[in-house]
């Protein structure tokens, strides 16, 4: 016998103390006496121990040179001026990403170019990639969305064939593997974010990783001024007693430190997190409407720390029931859920209409010989993504019977959609976001 809905009066599906299932960064002694051990000697600014993190950070992707920064954004800066990204040079970027993996692009004279997701991954396409190549391409920026790797074997066909850099954005994907081999040790050059609520949390920093010295040493003097005695490279050595790019990026020894205790136990966290978060989706599997990001059993691809899980949702499989009524009823039982993902940058004023630097005409297009900016229709899957995905929770622990409550709740909701169908409103204009602040932007008046 069906179980009425939560959004009608019924009983919550979600109905147990979830203790700390979603609480994170898990915070052990440790940590907590290395951090006293830095702030007690002063030492919040050194390098000591940032240099052993990027040691062991390194030395756990299987790369040679790691370089800290003090977050994500900085240490995607310093990968692209690593690869040589300048005035007129075109970097294909994925379609639906945080802003931060592609707007310092601009910054550098680059242009930003987007290429379309895959429906089912929601990563860049790589048949799409190569439609957007032309003479002025010089990268692809690589987002593992989601925890999802991303196709590095046709990817990496595709630099090949082309002549073309990589940088991977591990930002949501620490610790996950493709075809057996970790992320981030791909593309040219990798960068991480850090921060408190990424899966490998140091508090708020960044890593750079690659094998390529040079690349290393240009990421040295554009923004780390007091490491500049490590340069090798004559042309880098010249007047380097300044940072190239006047940025100041290094990773501070609270974050450094953190991060030391975290290669520690950050495996052990990667498979209870692993475990449950397959045991949510082994509860759903089968169901109309919805499916899962994860990959696929024996694969050898893993989805490291979870960051962010999604599933992807298919109306005419319910009905038509849209996301957002979905959501709502599926909220009434006991868990938020939020529909939609990051919002495509192609949309925003900022990559269409604002002039940055004073070029006399938007920045985006300003060192490009053509126009780049995205016309309607020209990234149709990302386009459409919004109303397709819905946020999953995020369980740190393996509590079988808080998890399975959670995916009752959607499993209920499944079970008696017919009935949400007759106050079904649709969905609004605009879903998903930039992770900005939540300022709208200012809307047309009338004449």
């Amino acid at each position: 016998m069906k179980s009425k809905l939560a959004l009608f009066g019924g009983p919550k599906a979600v109905k147990s103390d979830v203790k700390d299932a979603f609480t994170w960064p898990i915070i052990n002694k440790e940590m907590e006496n290395k951090v006293l051990e830095i702030l007690r000697a002063g030492k919040m600014s050194n390098l000591e121990v940032t240099k052993e993190f990027e040691e062991g950070f390194a030395k756990w992707h299987g790369m040679k040179y790691g370089l800290g920064h003090n977050n994500g954004t900085s240490a995607l800066h310093s990968a692209f001026f690593g690869i040589g990204i300048g005035k007129g040079d075109e970097v294909i970027c994925t379609a639906i990403t945080y802003w931060a993996s592609y707007l310092p692009v601009l910054s550098l004279g680059g242009t930003v170019v987007f290429a379309d997701i895959e429906p089912d991954t929601l990563n860049i396409d790589p048949d799409d990639i190569e439609k957007r190549i032309t003479k002025k391409t010089k990268a692809i920026l690589v987002v593992h969305y989601c925890a999802r790797p991303a196709d590095m074997t046709r990817i990496m066909k595709i630099a090949r064939k082309y002549n073309l850099k990589v940088i991977e954005d591990v930002s949501h994907a620490h610790g996950a593997l493709y075809k057996g081999k970790i992320v981030g040790s791909f593309g040219d050059v990798s960068a991480f974010s850090c921060m408190s609520g990424k899966s490998f949390a140091t508090g708020e920093a960044g890593m750079l990783l690659t094998n390529n010295r040079e690349i290393y040493e240009r990421a040295i003097v554009f923004g780390h001024y007091e490491r500049h005695g490590d340069l090798t490279i004559p042309a880098l050595k010249q007047g380097a007693w300044l940072p190239w790019g006047g940025y100041k990026y290094r990773m501070h020894q609270l974050s450094a430190v953190v991060g030391l205790v975290q290669l520690k136990k950050y495996k052990k966290e990667m498979a209870e997190i692993d475990k449950a978060m397959n045991y949510y989706w082994d509860q759903l599997e089968g169901l109309p409407g919805i499916k899962s990001l994860r990959v696929k059993k024996g694969s050898g691809s893993t989805m490291g720390g979870w960051y962010v899980p999604k599933g992807l949702y298919c109306k005419e499989e319910l009905g038509g029931l849209s996301i957002t009524r979905f959501a709502e009823a599926v909220t009434a039982e006991g868990f938020t859920m939020y529909t939609g993902a990051n919002k495509g940058g192609f949309n925003h004023p900022l990559l269409n209409n604002v002039d940055v630097y004073k070029d006399g005409k938007p920045t985006r297009i300003a060192n490009s010989n053509w126009d780049v900016r995205t016309n309607k229709g020209a990234l149709p899957v990302a386009e459409g993504i919004q109303s397709k995905v819905f946020g999953a929770p995020y369980f740190k622990k393996y509590y079988p019977k808080v998890i399975k409550e959670h995916a009752d709740a959607v499993r209920k909701v499944i079970e008696n959609y017919k009935e949400l169908l007759a106050g079904d409103k649709g969905d609004p204009k605009e879903m998903g976001g930039w992770g900005l602040s939540g300022i709208k932007a200012p809307s047309k008046k009338k004449k």
